[in-house]
């Protein structure tokens, strides 16, 4: 079974919590790592490349943090799963020794790969965000006013 990696969810979270999480404030990592529960080493790492790529734009200051460097509906998964695929990628050469394996698994695994990235670059960060406030996933659970005007 084809799965995402560790890293990719984990940017993938990330990204969503900025997204729900990052108003009128920038999100801090803290905070972050405290609702998702990723481990605050490797939220860095990629957050910093989120941040370079262009996904995520960094505030620096006392209330500093992350915001998104776009609008949600201009940033799709695919975005967030092709800069994060480019760190994991392998220095190692690709080719197979067979013919079979070059002039037919390697093109059949090409086109799912293609498919695949299709359907992700139709998925924008601003679905993923509908979908989370439909669910109920949509950041910290918020008291309840105790009160009525």
């Amino acid at each position: 079974m084809v799965r995402l990696s560790k890293k990719t969810l984990l940017a993938l979270e990330a990204v969503l919590d900025v997204a729900v999480n990052a108003r009128p404030d920038p999100v801090q990592s803290k905070d972050i790592t405290r609702r998702q529960g990723i481990p605050q080493r490797y939220l860095e790492q990629v957050m910093q490349q989120l941040v370079h790529a262009g996904i995520l734009k960094g505030v620096r200051g006392p209330k500093g943090g992350y915001r998104l460097a776009r609008e949600r509906r201009r940033i799709s998964v695919g975005d967030i799963v092709r800069i994060v695929g480019a760190m994991e990628i392998a220095e190692e050469p690709r080719s197979t020794p067979s013919a079979l394996g070059e002039k037919v698994i390697e093109p059949m695994w090409d086109a799912i790969q293609s498919e695949m990235m299709l359907r992700l670059d139709a998925v924008t960060v601003e679905d993923l965000c509908l979908e989370a406030a439909k669910l109920g996933a949509d950041g910290e659970d918020k008291p309840e006013a105790d009160f009525t005007i």
